[in-house]
């Protein structure tokens, strides 16, 4: 039996923190990685870039043939706005980061289109009875590049790695995680120290896995670049790395999650763009195959019908909502959030400024994106002015001086002013609630500056969106608890914390679901979360390939391994 080292339990105060740090990444409009005005990254410091030829050569005189020229073969070039910035995959944030990395390091569950977790390296997995143990086994056919089975122990010094280090976006989901074993070398059991129903769901979606054996030798895994002789275990094997340019990325000789076990094209290659517009610009000339970013509403009613252009649809794992701060009169009265929520008319905004490409959630958290907890009785907030007025004048505001507007009744609305789609609708969201005799005054802001008035809840009303909000029984503690570290409505509902409580330690979406719906509806009829649409973002591919597979969200989408280990020629 091999053993993982046990260390002293973390503090759940700075797991959470470090859950915070990668949840405002998250909730960046729109984008997962916080991107410009202009569409590049925010992100600036270079990825290494002169080791990949080095570590190509050094492969190949090291007898390493796990490089192949594939049958069905072809070359697929992607379209990205940003460098790579990290190659270390417990690390890298970004979304070109993760794109790479996706492709070199596996991760023990997928997601279907529902948002459902499925098999990946894992080939299933449950908890104990009292839900204490929880365990997973793996698949015995994945080796790295170098040869080494992918094993129990890589799992085991993955996690040890990220709870003794504190880093990276896992940190914050493994409070209850204490120590792991491996009775076998493809079976892992992880002991709690409480029972976590989204423990299992959290690591296996979220962490990648890295090779013990090479990760190991580095004295800090969370400062270990990564940046030559890669050892990876994904479709694909970095190996060309031209900086503000190209990444190329070479099959591998055996990939046991393609349909033929090995990845049906020779290479992957990424190619750097200043803008999302830039890139149409090289599909449309046949330069590049394939757009990673997502289309922009604006644009994709002029590629909807071009010929030799596809298009593909997935929706997003996240939403984009208002939060009313409950922390400030008169936004503490139930009466004057639902007059806010009355007083908008959020079809028209699905309509006018995402192009349709949108769709609502009835006011609640429980998206349609996750179909197992999705609660399709909770009815979207009418538009209805005259409602709105009904419930202000009933929390005690007044009109004295008949302007149409109730006195003293003024709120700031903060937002990221490089958000195309916040910015347009946050003037429709103004315009409407002075149709109720609400005046708000718009601050579009620098995004930094944005997430600081965020963080400090130094704001009436905030208007946003999360871009990955996957497991409720866990992710609502973040957003609801009173310490909650992305509360910030300021929420504080005995009732809610209990259903969140209880829906925490229930080990099956069976048994979880009636406290995640109450939670949900909790969340509704008290406006704590005004969620306004979930984006259905849309991808577009050269017609001269087909096979992908699409998953939810702009960063998995159709640019996931499963997906480019499979894409063919069409008509092959």
């Amino acid at each position: 039996m091999l053993t993982a080292t046990t260390r002293s339990t973390m503090l759940r105060r700075l797991a959470l923190l470090l859950a915070i740090t990668a949840m405002l990444a998250a909730c960046a409009p729109s984008n997962p990685d916080a991107e410009t005005a202009d569409g590049t990254d925010d992100t600036t410091e270079d990825a290494g870039t002169d080791t990949a030829d080095d570590a190509e050569d050094e492969a190949s005189e090291d007898g390493d043939t796990d490089a192949t020229t594939g049958e069905t073969g072809g070359t697929l070039v992607i379209g990205t706005t940003a460098d790579v910035v990290n190659l270390n995959p417990l690390v890298g944030n970004s979304r070109t980061d993760t794109w790479v990395t996706n492709l070199m390091y596996p991760r023990m569950m997928d997601m279907d289109l529902e948002g459902t977790k499925t098999p990946s390296l894992a080939t299933d997995w449950s908890y104990s009875e009292d839900g204490l143990t929880a365990t997973v086994n793996l698949r015995d056919d994945f080796t790295w590049s170098d040869g080494e089975p992918v094993d129990a122990e890589d799992v085991m010094f993955t996690i040890d790695a990220i709870k003794a280090e504190q880093f990276g976006v896992v940190a914050g989901m493994i409070a209850a995680y204490e120590s792991s074993t491996a009775p076998d070398p493809h079976t892992i059991e992880f002991t709690l120290s409480r029972p976590d129903g989204a423990f299992l769901n959290s690591v296996g979606f979220w962490m990648p896995i890295v090779p013990e054996h090479v990760f190991s030798a580095a004295e800090s895994v969370q400062e270990f670049a990564n940046d030559s002789d890669w050892v990876s275990a994904g479709p694909y094997r970095l190996t060309d790395v031209q900086a503000g340019d190209r990444y190329t990325m070479t099959a591998v000789d055996s990939y046991p999650l393609a349909p033929e076990g090995t990845p049906t094209l020779d290479e992957v290659v990424f190619r750097v763009f200043p803008d999302v517009n830039t890139e149409v610009l090289a599909l449309r000339n046949g330069d590049i195959d394939l757009i990673g970013n997502a289309i922009p509403p604006t644009l994709v009613e002029q590629l909807q019908d071009v010929d030799g252009l596809e298009l593909v649809t997935v929706p997003s794992l996240g939403w984009a909502h208002m939060q009313y701060n409950m922390r400030r009169e008169p936004l503490d009265q139930l009466e004057v959030r639902q007059a806010l929520a009355h007083a908008v008319d959020y079809e028209a905004i699905r309509q006018v400024v995402l192009r349709g490409q949108a769709v609502s959630s009835g006011s609640s958290p429980l998206t349609p994106s996750f179909q197992q907890w999705y609660d399709d009785s909770s009815e979207e907030y009418a538009h209805d002015p005259e409602r709105s007025r009904e419930l202000l004048e009933s929390a005690g505001q007044v009109d004295a001086d008949g302007d149409g507007l109730y006195d003293g009744l003024t709120l700031e609305m903060v937002y990221d002013s490089a958000d195309p789609n916040i910015s347009a609708w946050a003037e429709i969201v103004r315009d409407q609630s002075r149709e109720a005799g609400i005046d708000i005054q718009l601050s579009g802001l620098e995004r930094n500056t944005y997430l600081a008035r965020t963080n400090e809840r130094d704001f009436d009303i905030y208007a946003g969106s999360w871009a990955i909000i996957d497991e409720p029984q866990s992710n609502f503690s973040l957003l609801f608890f009173p310490d909650g570290f992305i509360n910030y409505a300021g929420v504080e509902d005995p009732d809610l914390v209990a259903a969140i409580e209880n829906a925490a330690v229930q080990t099956s979406v069976e048994e979880a679901r009636p406290f995640v719906q109450e939670a949900g509806r909790i969340v509704h009829d008290n406006v704590y979360d005004n969620v306004m649409y979930v984006e259905q973002f849309n991808f577009a591919h050269s017609s001269d390939w087909e096979g992908f597979v699409a998953q939810p969200s702009e960063l998995l989408s159709i640019l996931n391994p499963r997906s480019l280990a499979q894409v063919v020629p069409a008509g092959e």
